[in-house]
């Protein structure tokens, strides 16, 4: 029994790593497809939302597909596909045929974000301490990878194509092969899921999680998009060391997240998400009130730290508040992944336009301390995942996915 938890959690590790070497290998790699398709500057935004957009359809169609297949089987076979359309977007040479492997990349990284992560709190939930971090670090690690090769396909000037058909001819069957031992978690009550499932009782319970999932990766696209940016433009730096800040923020997130999950279990999710808050808030204000490149440089440093914890422990809220339909409720939450995701870069650069780059990150700091208010939500009732707290191990570890 222990084999088969080791197994599916390793095997769920691995998705997440590949996971992220996917998404970076897309996003590091954009001014390339641009070029490739001749996208115009005026139509890339509308190509660029419509992924996150498509993204949060597939997270709601993922909510209504368990009801009737489990989430391992979406994830083992949605992986695949965001894989070879990662792979298509590098293959053709028209404009419509960019659009659908966009699309297509779009509604499955939907479904496996929502089916990863549900996976993943079912395991927290038979292991019965924190481990979901360990899993958001794996994602972290891929991101770091994916965005390596990334630069090197651009420094040896390589077709995207010719960058992208060594990992996935790598990532795609060591996938297929992992999902072999994915576990499922046990089938909650039918009567009580009946009871629960859809109404707005569940989200209006949901919604103080959901707005922290949205600041969060408000927070997180800044640094992404404008990082770059705010170190040339407003700090003064060089283009190579401008290109250094999303690095770090990469590193000490894998970090954070590598070393998080002790903390949940020592302290309890209620103070490490206080905590993560508080240590984002004051990277945001370190890289607002930054004289130069180098304290700009800690602020981002300070911001992977801070961040990295919110949403992990978000998804592990959700499983704990509604554990008779946790797979609906992280469907529905993994959408406001997106929501933050599309609000984040219009905002701060349409404030950095009107106002300035400076007071704009003051606005993603204001909205991170906002998860303040809501962070008993986070409080582990019934499940305490805390030193002293931690539940037995159950003998119950659900379904596997062989045989599905």
């Amino acid at each position: 029994m222990t084999d088969v938890l080791r197994r599916g959690r390793a095997s769920l590790a691995f998705s997440f790593f590949a996971q992220g070497a996917a998404f970076a290998l897309l996003v590091t790699r954009i001014p390339a497809i641009q070029d490739r398709y001749g996208i115009s500057d005026a139509l890339l935004p509308a190509f660029l939302a419509a992924v996150p957009i498509l993204a949060g359809v597939g997270s709601v169609a993922t909510e209504h597909l368990v009801k009737r297949v489990p989430p391992s089987l979406l994830l083992r076979w949605s992986q695949p596909v965001v894989l070879l359309a990662l792979l298509g977007v590098g293959a053709g040479d028209q404009l419509v045929e960019v659009a659908v492997a966009l699309g297509v990349f779009g509604l499955a990284v939907g479904v496996l974000d929502a089916s990863m992560n549900m996976l993943g709190v079912s395991l927290q939930r038979t292991y019965g301490r924190s481990i979901m971090l360990g899993f958001h670090a794996t994602y972290s690690l891929g991101g770091i990878v994916g965005a390596s090769l990334a630069w090197a396909g651009a420094h040896w000037d390589l077709s995207l194509f010719v960058s992208y058909v060594p990992v996935v001819l790598v990532l795609l069957p060591a996938a297929l092969v992992g999902s072999r031992w994915y576990v499922d978690g046990g089938a909650p009550d039918k009567e009580v899921a009946d009871a629960a499932e859809g109404g707005p009782v569940v989200f209006k319970l949901l919604l103080p999680l959901c707005l922290v999932m949205t600041f969060a990766y408000i927070g997180d696209s800044t640094v992404s998009n404008w990082s770059a940016k705010y170190l040339q433009d407003v700090l003064g730096s060089s283009e190579q060391l401008a290109t250094v800040p999303y690095n770090v923020y990469m590193v000490t997130t894998l970090l954070g997240r590598a070393i998080g999950d002790f903390g949940v279990r020592r302290f309890g999710a209620v103070a490490v998400v206080r905590l993560g808050a508080v240590v984002a808030a004051l990277g945001f204000a370190v890289v607002a009130a930054a004289p130069g490149a180098w304290v700009g440089m800690l602020g981002f440093t300070l911001l992977g730290l801070g961040l990295c914890v919110l949403v992990p422990q978000t998804f592990a809220a959700a499983g704990r508040l509604f554990p008779w339909a946790s797979d609906a409720a992280i469907a529905r939450l993994n959408i406001f992944n997106y929501v933050g995701f599309l609000i984040g870069s219009p905002l701060v650069g349409a404030l950095g336009d009107a106002w300035s780059y400076r007071g704009a990150m003051l606005v993603p700091m204001v909205l991170v301390l906002v998860t303040l208010v809501y962070a008993r939500s986070f409080d582990a009732q019934p499940d305490r995942y805390g030193d002293g707290h931690e539940r037995p191990r159950t003998a119950d570890v659900g379904r596997g996915s062989n045989g599905l």
